[in-house]
């Protein structure tokens, strides 16, 4: 555990975190990206998982998902790369916070829910069908999609309001 907060302590002071607290104007610009790729990434799986779920059958799901996919992809990238620089700032108080720790197994769990849809038989079959109602596991994996994101929101809010 002393090997943990050592090197969680260093972190927080090597040159880019320290000049981040240091600046007016970085931190809040991390902090705005950081949003940004958040709404990306949640805007973008929330209207594909809504139509999984059962809303909108008439959109094909295919030209859909090839739009939003990447939309989300980028999103994610954005916020895992401005959340990591957000947590190195203060890495020593926010890994003993209990929202963090569950925001990052709420993001593996995201994470494993979209890789397992995205690989199912049920995911690659609902792909080419124009519209109807799609299996049981992919709306139940889209329902959990939302869930699971949503709480990684609210993870985040919290870990603000705790530190």
């Amino acid at each position: 555990m002393e090997a943990i907060f050592a090197a969680l302590e260093a972190l927080q002071n090597s040159a880019l975190p320290t000049a981040l607290r240091l600046s007016d104007l970085a931190y809040p610009l991390v902090n705005a990206a950081h949003i940004v790729g958040l709404a990306l990434l949640f805007g973008a799986i929330v209207a594909l998982d809504l139509r999984l779920v059962g809303l909108w059958p008439s959109v094909p799901l295919e030209p859909l998902a090839r739009t939003l996919l990447p939309v989300a992809i980028g999103g994610l990238t954005i916020a895992v790369l401005t959340g990591a620089l957000l947590f190195s700032v203060h890495a020593v108080k926010y890994a003993g916070i209990g929202a963090f720790q569950l925001k990052l197994g709420l993001i593996a769990a995201g994470l494993l829910n979209a890789l397992l849809l995205h690989r199912s038989a049920a995911w690659k079959s609902a792909i080419g069908q124009p519209g109807g109602a799609l299996p049981i596991r992919l709306r139940a994996g889209a329902l959990l999609s939302i869930l699971l994101w949503g709480a990684v929101i609210l993870c985040g809010r919290l870990i603000a309001y705790l530190a």
